[in-house]
């Protein structure tokens, strides 16, 4: 297995500086054709009118929205200019997490940005926390911060969910090309430690047969430490670069409402994640 095809996902209103960069230096790492999508639609204001006025507005607000994608092609293309790369461009005034959704068919990959606000506009943004839920590919989320994705360690946040499973089979090609990599078990309340190293052993024998050379590790089970945080504190242990982890392995209600593991992942700013769900 490995990368054909990377996506890289822009916005419109939030820096794509990061993801371009890790994008294209995937895309280079395996030698990859790289996609750059973006889309958008014009929201009409609260206080909307009607005819002639409306369709006036309407036309200077799609004027705009066509401007800004311009602009975002014209980044895309001067970030993938210099890597040699089979370079495409995608982009359609639509909602951009259902476009992105259906141009994601023809990668291997999704690269996005990092943030993720509590109320995005479904207008102008893709929010990793929707584009994890239905491109049916790995998403890539790279926080504003990086410079470039960093595999000399990376942490494999393990939960015996079909996400997670999703999540590391996803992640073969990069790990193979990482330096370390550790394979990590946090038990939650109801878990027993034996069942946790039990599956974090099995998991690294997997990989191993995959020739990845893996860590296991388990944390002890503290419930007066949510278990975002004690995956924070192994991320810094083994100074992770990336985070491989299934995505909503809980309810996503839960999730969003209570918090959890996926809500941090894609809320942190240090490292890179792949999620898969």
């Amino acid at each position: 297995m490995t990368y054909a095809t990377v996506m890289v996902s822009l916005a419109l209103d939030q820096p794509n500086e990061a993801s371009l960069r890790v994008a294209g230096e995937l895309a280079e790492r395996f030698e990859a054709a790289i996609i750059g999508v973006a889309a958008a639609q014009f929201a009409p204001p609260l206080y909307f009118t009607d005819g002639a006025q409306a369709q006036a507005l309407i036309d200077q607000g799609e004027a705009s929205v066509r401007k800004r994608l311009a602009e975002l092609e014209a980044q895309f293309r001067a970030a993938t200019g210099n890597r040699g790369a089979r370079a495409e461009w995608r982009s359609a005034m639509d909602f951009p997490a259902r476009f992105i959704s259906r141009q994601a068919r023809c990668a291997d990959i999704v690269v996005g940005g990092g943030r993720s606000p509590a109320f995005s506009d479904a207008f102008s943004l893709a929010s990793p926390k929707d584009l994890v839920m239905q491109v049916g590919r790995p998403l890539l989320v790279v926080p504003d911060a990086v410079d470039w994705l960093d595999l000399r360690s990376v942490l494999v946040a393990w939960k015996d969910t079909p996400e997670a499973r999703r999540a590391v089979a996803d992640a073969l090609p990069m790990l193979r090309k990482a330096k370390n990599v550790t394979v990590a078990g946090i038990p939650e309340r109801d878990d027993s430690r034996e069942a946790a190293t039990a599956g974090v052993s099995d998991v690294a024998a997997w990989l191993a047969r995959h020739g990845v050379t893996a860590t296991a590790r388990v944390s002890d089970a503290n419930p007066n430490i949510a278990v975002a945080d004690q995956l924070d504190d192994v991320a810094g242990d083994v100074d992770a670069g990336l985070i491989v982890a299934g995505a909503y392995g809980h309810s996503r209600f839960r999730e969003l409402i209570l918090g959890g593991v996926t809500q941090y992942l894609v809320t942190q700013t240090a490292r890179c994640v792949l999620l898969s769900h």
